[in-house]
């Protein structure tokens, strides 16, 4: 018995000795919970932003304090926030442009839509005087792998991806330097000079002209540097064939003329080519029935012919498609195998219908008004002696019809533009010169 109660009381010390350790676990833990408690009140590993910001700055105000940027630093940091600034411009800039490319592309995109809805499906007539063809072709896609160095200028220089074309070398100089102060004068912007020689190059740089010199190409540069101007005149079409694979609209001009207003406000662009006429009234310019006399036919002695006035050359709006691409082709082609004037070749592509053993070219073609777009016999025989029509103001003046080109073209800028109305009076209606 003696043994058992030994037992029993050693198993109850050693549960009061395990029940002590436990209590004094209990109370460690609790002290120590009470320090940590203490020392990290919002605790040991914190989530919270602010005290975290607040511990930062902290840094950052020790660091700061300890050591302040240098001048170059700050200098670098202006200069890195200017440098920003001038790309967010840019990239500005960009973003319009690329704005204004998406609403052409959409016209385009619904032109050419419209084309394909009418072609291809056929279509009922409507009611009686209210049908009309399709008269505009839609554009080429541009292909800037034809020239890049030109698109990148074609990009700075057109408005609205058109402008005025020129082509010159020195032979023509003094008319060039009165033709694009005359197109200065009148706030055009998008305009361009071809320059086919250095010293061109050099004069259009000095003041202030946009200008694009052509690399070299045997053949075609000994005609830029040393023809005429019919021979220059006959280049023109296959330089003017990159700017429409480009995408551009071009108003082709001779250096001959005289700007008063900005052409681009009176074009009609509904047509592959809309030219300036060398008729000089209504029926002329616009057409008219002329009947054939011939006796010897007796009842039939009469025939009828439509006859109208050719196109200048020298002065007309061409757009990018495929019939005003064809046109050049046609035009640059027969020129280099014939010994042909350009304007006439010219105009007998666009007019001369198909036939057999030819196909004509399918090209809509609008003749301008040709008090706007005026040539010379039209301003010296008719306008300078009617008082009401030498109010008028042309948009361009070509004096196409006088050898005498110079000082023709500084009295219209006289009259015109300086307002001395005596000043076209010394000129005759046409000259004593003959070929």
């Amino acid at each position: 018995m003696a043994v058992r109660r030994d037992g029993s009381l050693m198993r109850d010390k050693a549960q009061s000795f395990r029940g002590s350790r436990i209590v004094i676990a209990i109370v460690v833990g609790v002290l120590l919970g009470c320090v940590f408690a203490l020392l990290y009140p919002h605790g040991f590993l914190s989530s919270d932003p602010l005290v975290q910001n607040r511990r930062i700055g902290n840094s950052d105000l020790q660091s700061s304090s300890s050591q302040c940027e240098p001048p170059e630093r700050i200098n670098m940091l202006r200069f890195d926030i200017g440098a920003l600034s001038d790309k967010n411009a840019e990239l500005k800039k960009q973003i319009q442009d690329l704005t204004e490319k998406l609403r052409l592309a959409e016209q385009g995109k619904d032109h050419a839509n419209e084309q394909f809805s009418v072609l291809s499906k056929p279509h009922k007539a409507g009611p009686f005087g209210t049908v009309k063809g399709l008269r505009t072709n839609p554009t080429v896609s541009p292909d800037e792998s034809v020239n890049p160095r030109l698109a990148k200028i074609l990009e700075e220089v057109a408005v609205h991806r058109e402008l005025i074309v020129a082509l010159a070398n020195s032979h023509v100089k003094p008319m060039l330097e009165v033709w694009f102060t005359s197109i200065k004068k009148a706030g055009i912007a998008n305009y361009l000079v071809v320059a086919l020689d250095n010293q061109i190059e050099e004069f259009c740089k000095a003041n202030g002209v946009p200008v694009y010199r052509r690399d070299p190409d045997e053949g075609v540069d000994s005609i830029a540097k040393t023809g005429g101007n019919h021979a220059v005149s006959g280049l023109k079409f296959r330089i003017l064939r990159e700017f429409l694979q480009l995408g551009y609209g071009v108003l082709l001009s001779d250096v001959d003329i005289v700007y008063l207003q900005n052409p681009f406000n009176h074009l009609y662009r509904d047509s592959d080519v809309e030219s300036m006429t060398d008729g000089h009234n209504n029926m002329t310019a616009y057409g008219y029935n002329d009947v054939f006399d011939e006796p010897s036919m007796g009842w039939a002695r009469y025939a009828h012919t439509m006859r109208i006035w050719v196109y200048n050359s020298g002065f007309f709006y061409i757009r990018p498609t495929l019939p005003a691409i064809e046109l050049l082709d046609r035009v640059a082609g027969r020129l280099s195998r014939e010994k042909a004037w350009d304007q006439a070749v010219f105009n007998e592509e666009l007019y001369f219908p198909s036939h057999p053993g030819y196909d004509g070219l399918h090209a809509a073609k609008r003749t301008m008004d040709f008090y706007l777009f005026m040539n010379s016999k039209v301003l010296f025989k008719t306008v300078r002696k009617d008082a009401n029509l030498k109010k008028l103001k042309p948009v361009i003046l070509h004096v196409n019809y006088h050898p005498d080109k110079l000082p023709r073209m500084k009295a219209i800028v006289e009259f015109y533009v300086n307002g001395k109305q005596d000043a076209l009076e010394p000129f005759p209606d046409g000259s004593d010169w003959q070929s």
